[in-house]
């Protein structure tokens, strides 16, 4: 560990109740599963940039998520788009990593070029109002022809376009679309298929929560991300914590408790309210973990603006900027919160040093 990263530690251990990062390593793992889903152990790309490729017939609604999440078009413009006629891709600054959105009618699995080296993901997109036996044929042909080649690959299914069925067919179809493919791929022989499935809608969080999903699995510092943000929530008490891509509102990384829907969509619609964070917030600013414990609480202080609290639906949401294109989002139930923020604040600006120089090492 760097003498700055124990002289953290050191500091840490003057205040029990502060967070304290000496248990932590860069080679922590994590395995099992998480609300059901496949846990994947995160990828390792070396010096290569993570690619995730979006697949799925025409007309399903590729092009519309990738605009919505990436290119902040508003849902409803999505009407207007064309079919897609040749690969359209977008970068999620965060990592450089790229999302292809593949167009529906070529068969790539006969074309002559190779799309699917560097690929850590596939989303296959299944338009859940549609007829969909032909799409997950293609979908379970696909993982089947791959598994040899590819092994790494992650396999993730949106069954897309859910908004607008009622309650119960809403779950008939998932439940459908799930079984099916898995007796199509045990028949092929794979058992216990490595796939993922999230229904999902432009109209509402559940795209942004999916991707977010999809995008922890590519990450390779993810474990060492939950560890940190484990400790912060035990030390401040939060109920859930978050670090946010700030453009695309898709979370890098969260605490280990439960998926909670209704909190990232709480926290996501505070970073939509909070506007343009970089306009209104100074993001870079010199570490301050040479600082003494004095000089150390009052950099904190002056820098309290860069925090920002509010109260919405009984709890109170902190956010603060980590760096140029993340944030810190935590949601909180304690009635006293605002009375403990000085400390929040510390423990955050502890946090933030540390995960700053874990994304120097990444």
């Amino acid at each position: 560990m760097s003498s700055k990263a124990t002289s953290k530690v050191s500091l840490a251990r003057q205040h029990p109740s502060h967070i304290s990062t000496a248990s932590l390593g860069e080679n922590q793992s994590t395995s099992g599963e998480v609300d059901g889903d496949v846990r994947y152990p995160p990828m390792g790309f070396g010096k290569q940039k993570p690619k995730m490729l979006l697949m799925g017939l025409k007309r399903s609604g590729k092009s519309s998520i990738t605009n919505v999440v990436f290119r902040k078009m508003a849902p409803h413009e999505t009407l207007f788009l064309e079919a897609t006629t040749r690969i359209q891709k977008s970068v999620m600054p965060f990592m450089d990593f790229q999302i292809w959105d593949l167009p529906g009618q070529i068969d790539y699995l006969s074309s002559s070029f190779d799309i699917f080296s560097n690929v850590g993901g596939i989303v296959w997109v299944i338009d859940a109002q549609d007829n969909y036996l032909e799409p997950i044929s293609r979908f379970t042909s696909t993982v089947v022809a791959l598994t040899d080649l590819y092994p790494s690959i992650r396999y993730s299914v949106f069954i897309h376009k859910t908004d607008s069925l009622t309650e119960d067919y809403r779950e008939d179809t998932i439940r459908d679309v799930m079984q099916k493919i898995s007796d199509e791929l045990f028949d092929e022989g794979l058992e216990n298929p490595p796939v993922n499935y999230f229904p999902t809608s432009i109209y509402d969080h559940t795209i942004f929560e999916a991707f977010s999903k999809v995008i922890q699995g590519l990450v390779p510092q993810l474990p060492t991300y939950e560890t940190l943000l484990d400790t912060v929530a035990a030390s401040c008490r939060f109920q859930k914590v978050y670090i946010f891509e700030i453009v695309s509102k898709v979370y890098i990384a969260s605490d280990t408790k439960p998926s909670d829907l209704a909190s990232y969509e709480l926290c996501s619609d505070f970073i939509n309210a909070i506007g343009d964070l970089n306009d209104m917030y100074s993001w870079r600013r010199a570490p301050s973990m040479s600082l003494n414990d004095d000089e150390r609480a009052q950099d904190i202080e002056s820098q309290t603006a860069e925090a920002v609290v509010c109260s919405a639906r009984g709890n109170t949401v902190y956010l603060r900027g980590l760096n140029d294109l993340l944030a810190f989002v935590g949601v909180s139930k304690e009635p006293n919160f605002q009375k403990e923020k000085a400390m929040v604040d510390y423990n955050i600006q502890m946090f933030q040093d540390t995960l700053l120089q874990v994304l120097d090492r990444a």
